[in-house]
């Protein structure tokens, strides 16, 4: 029978209770926070602190500025609240700059535009980067480390360097023209830079890390006595391949995916150096209206729209997947 502690404090009732908090907290300022930090599980609490401090005040500040006037002072948009006459505070949203998008073309194909290149570019990536990844996967346990320095070493240049090393090979006169011309496989100068092609290679040869990498740590983690079960039920390694081992690397996939997709649709310095006037994405659109239109309001709008975009689609699958999650339980 559990047994009452004769020493402890009654709960205070009624309007003491608030008497009794604040007396203590003013006792125990240090306590408190260190019980409220240790009630709210820190490991949570700490990325929490992070995202809105890095992603949800300032999504707050662009999202203001999406909904001002475009002005010519500094700042360049107005105040969302004014004061009115007779002390009256009012507030002036302005939706026109998302009418906008929906109204001008030239906004909804740098989206489409943006979609398809890096959508063309996602499985490109894909189709180079599984192989290499489930090499890797299978290759020796002392030659893995190698192999993963050998994925990750293109870090330790700077992107904006390497993006300029390709302007090098793909111009007419630049090393691949000319390879190509001494193999006799050319009669003259290759034209690549400045085209959609020239974007998908930058694109491809930049992200190709991030889906190496989720796909390598999911296919590590496959276990090898599934392929062995499946070959001596007598499957072939190419049917055990896509019955075995690319079911089990979709989460991979998925997030290789992801971490290739979203970064792509909205690049710039890619589209921009690479790229030709024909390679509109919207990342280039959004620098333009910043820097050369000076509209801060219609480029907030368009990348808050360009969120939404994107971060829609991904909650619904999230969504979708943690639905599949609970009816397997």
């Amino acid at each position: 029978m559990h047994k009452s502690n004769p020493h402890a404090l009654p709960l205070p009732v009624g309007g003491r209770v608030w008497r009794w908090l604040l007396q203590w907290w003013r006792v125990n300022p240090l306590i408190g926070l260190a019980a409220w930090i240790r009630g709210c599980n820190s490991v949570i609490l700490l990325p929490g602190l992070w995202m809105a401090v890095f992603f949800a005040l300032p999504f707050l500040i662009v999202l203001k500025i999406s909904l001002a006037e475009a002005q010519l002072a500094q700042p360049p948009y107005t105040a969302l609240l004014s004061w009115a006459e007779e002390g009256v505070l009012q507030l002036r949203l302005n939706l026109a700059n998302f009418s906008l998008l929906l109204s001008d073309s030239l906004y909804l194909s740098a989206y489409l535009n943006s979609l398809r290149i890096a959508g063309i570019a996602t499985i490109f990536t894909l189709v180079l980067g599984f192989p290499m990844a489930y090499a890797m996967a299978r290759a020796p346990a002392r030659w893995r480390l190698l192999m993963l320095m050998a994925v990750i070493l293109p870090f330790w240049t700077s992107f904006l360097i390497r993006v300029y090393a390709w302007i090098g090979l793909l111009k007419p006169s630049g090393l691949l023209s000319s390879w190509l011309q001494a193999l006799g496989l050319l009669d003259g100068p290759l034209q690549i830079l400045n085209t959609d092609v020239a974007v998908y290679i930058g694109i491809v040869y930049t992200y190709l890390p991030f889906m190496i990498l989720p796909l390598y740590a999911n296919l590590l983690r496959l276990d090898p006595t599934l392929l062995e079960a499946a070959a001596d039920l007598g499957c072939r390694p190419i049917a055990a391949f896509f019955l075995v081992t690319l079911p089990q690397a979709v989460p991979g996939i998925i997030a290789g995916s992801m971490l290739v997709f979203i970064p792509a649709v909205g690049e710039f310095v890619i589209p921009d150096l690479l790229g030709g006037p024909d390679s509109l994405m919207i990342g280039k659109l959004l620098w333009s209206e910043f820097f050369t239109n000076r509209d801060w309001p219609v480029a907030a709008a368009v990348a808050v729209s360009l969120l939404l975009m994107l971060v829609l689609p991904i909650l619904l699958f999230q969504r979708i997947q943690d639905r599949q999650a609970e009816s397997r339980d």
